[in-house]
Formats: structure tokens, sequence, C-alpha cells
């Protein structure tokens, strides 16, 4: 098993006003609730690409990219799913440069955990599925659509005709 780098100190670095660098680290990711469900990422270390460029007056420019899986119930269908998502996701830290120029993922270290975990959960979409064309499930009886995609219910006479439906002709 790698290596895991969940904090990383970007001093020992030793970059200069300009210098760059590409790392590729490990970090763990631990899991999380999305829309009331639990979602485990595959794998627990995940390969990460971390590009660190050092600014003008300490300040740090980051980029951050991996592709991670995340497994539990799809929101449709219920089964299983286990879809993959890119994460691509940036930060600057300027010190005394404000609100908007000060990452929460640096203190005396960057929290590569913290921000690979909350870049993942802003590259989820709405629903997490099983499958892009994920049917869900009947909403009368609960049945798999995926399973029967010719599923199908009489309809339902309409209301103001429901009582002609007991009539009895003998």
């Amino acid at each position: 098993m790698p290596q895991r780098t969940d904090l990383f100190d970007l001093s020992r670095l030793g970059l200069t006003s300009g210098d760059g660098r590409r790392l590729d680290l490990h970090v763990g990711v631990e899991p999380f609730a999305y829309g009331g469900s639990q979602y485990a990422v595959d794998p627990k270390v995940v390969p990460v690409r971390l590009d660190v460029s050092r600014t003008t007056g300490n300040g740090w420019a980051l980029r951050l990219r991996f592709e991670a899986s995340v497994a539990g119930p799809c929101m449709r269908c219920l089964e299983d799913a286990s879809p993959t998502f890119p994460v691509d996701a940036y930060e600057v830290h300027q010190p005394g440069g404000g609100e908007e120029l000060t990452s929460p993922y640096m203190e005396d270290e960057l929290d590569l955990a913290a921000w690979a975990r909350d870049a993942l959960a802003l590259a989820l979409p709405a629903q997490i599925t099983c499958r892009p064309d994920c049917a869900g499930l009947c909403p009368q009886c609960g049945a798999n659509l995926n399973e029967d995609p010719d599923h199908a219910h009489e309809a339902e006479p309409h209301h103001r005709w429901a009582k002609l439906s007991e009539l009895k002709f003998d």
C-alpha cells in the first residue's frame, strides 16, 4: 500500500517566487453522507497529482487532480452504485489577501485529505446513480424498472368516473 500524504508541508519544497513543482501523492479520502445515504470512496487511498506554484508575497497557487469512485446506493433504484468521477480543483493561498485569497486547507501545512474530500463532494452530480440511464423504481409497486422496462399498470379511471365502475349490469 502506498504511503499516505494527508498533510503536506509546502515549505519543505524550498520554492521561491515563480517556482513550481508537480507531485504525485496518495491521499486518504474519508467516506461521507450524501442525500441521506452513506458513500465510501474507492480506493480508500487515492492517487492524486498536486501542482504547486509559489506566488509573490509568500503565497501559493495549488491544483489537485484525481479520479475516485463512490460506492453506495443508487438514488433512483437503490441498487449498488459505484460511478467514477474526475476531480480538478484549484486553491490560492495569499497571506493577508483577505477571505477570497485564503485557503481553508492551509494552516502550517496543506490539508490534502480535507481538500480532496471536499473537492470530490463538489464534483458529484445531484444524484448518484448506478448508470446514467437508470429508470428507477415504479412509483406504484416499487418494481425495478431497469429489470423490466415494459413494466406498466392499468390506468386508474378518472376520479369523476370512478363511481361508474361500481355499477353492476346483470
